[in-house]
């Protein structure tokens, strides 16, 4: 027996890509989100990263947005690579904690929220880095590690 509605009732939903922000009408007008603290909410809101802070919480390691807490992190051992549902948000949440580390240390690195909603962090020199897409590579496949990034970021 075919009951069309069953079928839609049991096809599974796509797991979401990407994270994106979408301004208010009474937040800046630029779509820019700076880094620093109390202003302009982005900052806190991208970096709060609850699934990433949980998973390296249980691994002792303290995410405190330093540089070393990126290494720390890519010690960890991927045992998130085997549930497929968390992968995409673990990746997610690493791209922001790292976009979070680059603006809260590298001198002129800013949060840039693109038309679409997509968060990038947008260095002085106005290169943009799709630090989600980083993350969720990391996440994947542990290449590049989060410091590399990092590293290579903070000397462009």
């Amino acid at each position: 027996m075919d009951l069309p509605f069953l079928s839609k009732w049991r096809k599974r939903r796509e797991t979401a890509t990407a994270v994106a922000v979408f301004p208010d009408s009474d937040s800046d007008s630029g779509g820019d989100a700076d880094g620093g603290a109390g202003r302009g909410g982005y900052a806190a809101l991208l970096g709060e990263c609850e699934l990433l802070r949980s998973l390296a919480s249980r691994a002792g390691v303290r995410l405190d947005h330093t540089p070393a807490s990126l290494e720390a992190l890519d010690q960890l051992v991927p045992r998130w690579r085997d549930d497929e549902e968390m992968l995409p948000w673990l990746g997610n949440d690493a791209g922001l904690y790292l976009g979070t580390v680059v603006v809260r240390t590298v001198p002129g690195a800013g949060w840039r929220i693109l038309p679409e909603g997509r968060p990038v962090v947008r260095l002085a020199s106005g290169r943009e880095v799709d630090v989600v897409l980083e993350g969720r590579t990391w996440a994947m496949t542990g290449s590049p590690e989060l410091f590399q990034v990092y590293a290579e970021i903070a000397e462009a």
